[in-house]
């Protein structure tokens, strides 16, 4: 702490006297030191999290780096391996670990049992012994083998990089991720109304006996599964699924602009989303898009489902979405973060901003965003109290009041990681007042969620979460590595030219 307060002290006093060009590099620098250590630390408990007897990491470990999960899931190995080739970019470990660790994670995945007819990973495994898990360890509750798009989506986008950033591992990367069929989710008349079709969540290989379900073949393999009965319609993080379809060339270009940007205004048609859209129809490749945005507090931007910060910045981790659609994504992400920041500031006034799923520092996980910057009208709230904002959708559903004060906000470290690309001294001002105002950094980083008014912190550490840090950090600071491995072997080629199309009225 003492060390921190010298260092701004000694960046004031540099700012004084030295020309502009001279104080910016002197802050560049001390930046980029706090970051380094973060990445460090962060670093550390995704390694804490590999289970020795088979290389592959936990769902989450304790914020002693001691006591693993006996959990693990597709995207916890997913941020495992980018994480892993963050931190060699980062030298926090040399090409030759970085290696092995991603050769163990690709003989284990290879000896997992998946979807025979999709080569689709199931959901639940346990990372001891590559098992399916059959029941959660820690409720016992029974878990029905469930093969989902997104998280396949995310597996897929690690085994990508791993194609073009190990050279050494290419080959087996490639096998695992061209043996893998996104069209098992893709149902291609989902949306008459645009030309284009819509990803479904998943599908289990047997009729679960609880969850809505429709016996489907998109794959053509002669085997029925069980599809989700919902489709992926919005632009949250779920779009990963369609990236990583499009790139290996299994789902068509066009469906890129399936999901709604948001519903259309069409009566009391869609009258129970989030506000009254402003927006247009337009075509791309002959596809109908509404291409409609919301407005909060003077800003206007295209929402996703709850309004979290994952669900709008995710996939840009993997794939540059600012770069590639710099008149869509690159115009909407800058906006979320604002819409974030000025929520936890101004609106609630927390005095921090970040919300994002993330355990709740009280006992379990949920899910926690700004309601007004998600299309569902509940949203996702920013408190532990559900406190929403409802400004009616006129014709169709009366407004209610504007809520009088906000509760116990829960803040959570990786969504200021994730916005550190679009407002970057914001981002870390925020980290830096988490870390002084309370028991908030350990062993591995920052602990998971931090319950800011009660002064409650969450002290585990999760694999997605420690693994979108992760990635944030390692584009940032390596001038985006993860970006390039994606979009090696014809990548770029099959996504860029549909999304770069689109111009979205935000700002």
């Amino acid at each position: 702490m003492r060390k921190t307060v010298l260092s701004c002290l000694l960046v004031l006093s540099l700012a004084a006297t030295a020309t502009p060009a001279a104080a910016g590099s002197t802050a560049g620098s001390t930046a980029d030191s706090t970051l380094h250590r973060y990445a460090r630390d962060t670093w550390r408990s995704m390694a804490a999290m590999v289970e020795p007897a088979t290389g592959l990491p936990a769902d989450k470990v304790t914020g002693d780096l001691r006591t693993r999960a006996r959990i693990t899931s597709p995207t916890n190995i997913a941020t495992y391996v980018w994480s892993t080739l963050a931190a060699r970019d980062l030298r926090l470990i040399t090409a030759r670990d970085a290696a092995a660790r991603i050769g163990r994670v690709l003989d284990a995945l290879a000896r997992m049992e998946r979807n025979t007819p999709t080569g689709q990973f199931y959901n639940w495994y346990d990372p001891a012994t590559l098992q399916l898990a059959r029941s959660f360890p820690d409720s016992g509750d029974p878990i029905h083998p469930f093969a989902s798009s997104v998280d396949n989506g995310w597996l897929a986008a690690a085994l990508l990089m791993v194609r073009t950033a190990v050279p050494a591992h290419a080959r087996a990367a490639g096998t695992l991720v061209n043996s893998m069929d996104f069209t098992a989710y893709y149902d291609p008349a989902a949306r008459p109304d645009a030309g284009t079709g819509l990803l479904r969540g998943g599908f289990w290989p047997e009729p679960p006996p609880r969850d809505c379900n429709t016996p489907t073949d998109y794959a053509g393999t002669g085997v029925t599964v069980y599809s989700t009965c919902h489709h992926y319609g919005a632009p949250a993080e779920t779009r990963i699924g369609q990236y990583v379809g499009i790139a290996l060339g299994q789902l068509p270009a066009e469906s890129y602009f399936g999901p709604y940007r948001t519903f259309p205004d069409n009566g009391c048609d869609y009258g129970w989303q989030e506000q009254r859209p402003a927006g247009q129809w337009k075509q791309y490749r002959g596809v109908n898009v509404w291409e409609g945005t919301y407005e909060y507090r003077g800003m206007r931007y295209v929402p996703n489902w709850g309004g979290s910060m994952f669900e709008a910045l995710m996939p840009d981790l993997v794939v540059p979405e600012s770069r590639w659609a710099p008149r869509s994504w690159g115009r909407n992400h800058p906006v979320f973060v604002r819409a974030q920041i000025e929520h936890g500031l101004n609106e609630a006034r927390y005095g921090y901003w970040g919300f994002s799923p993330s355990n709740n520092p009280h006992g379990g996980y949920d899910v926690y965003g700004v309601d007004q910057l998600g299309m569902d009208e509940p949203g996702y709230s920013s408190d532990r109290e559900r406190t929403g904002v409802d400004p009616g959708y006129e014709g169709c559903r009366p407004a209610k009041p504007l809520p009088e004060a906000y509760g116990d906000g829960v803040v959570t470290p990786h969504a200021s990681f994730l916005a550190l690309p679009y407002a970057k001294q914001a981002a870390l001002d925020n980290l830096a007042r988490l870390r002084r105002d309370f028991d908030a950094y350990g062993p591995g980083g920052f602990y998971d969620a931090i319950a800011v008014r009660s002064g409650v912190v969450s002290k585990w550490y999760l694999a997605l979460d420690q693994g979108m840090a992760m990635a944030a950090l390692g584009n940032l600071l390596t001038g985006g590595s993860l970006h390039r491995y994606f979009a090696g072997s014809g990548v770029e080629d099959r996504l860029r030219p549909v999304m770069r199309l689109e111009d979205w009225q935000v700002g």
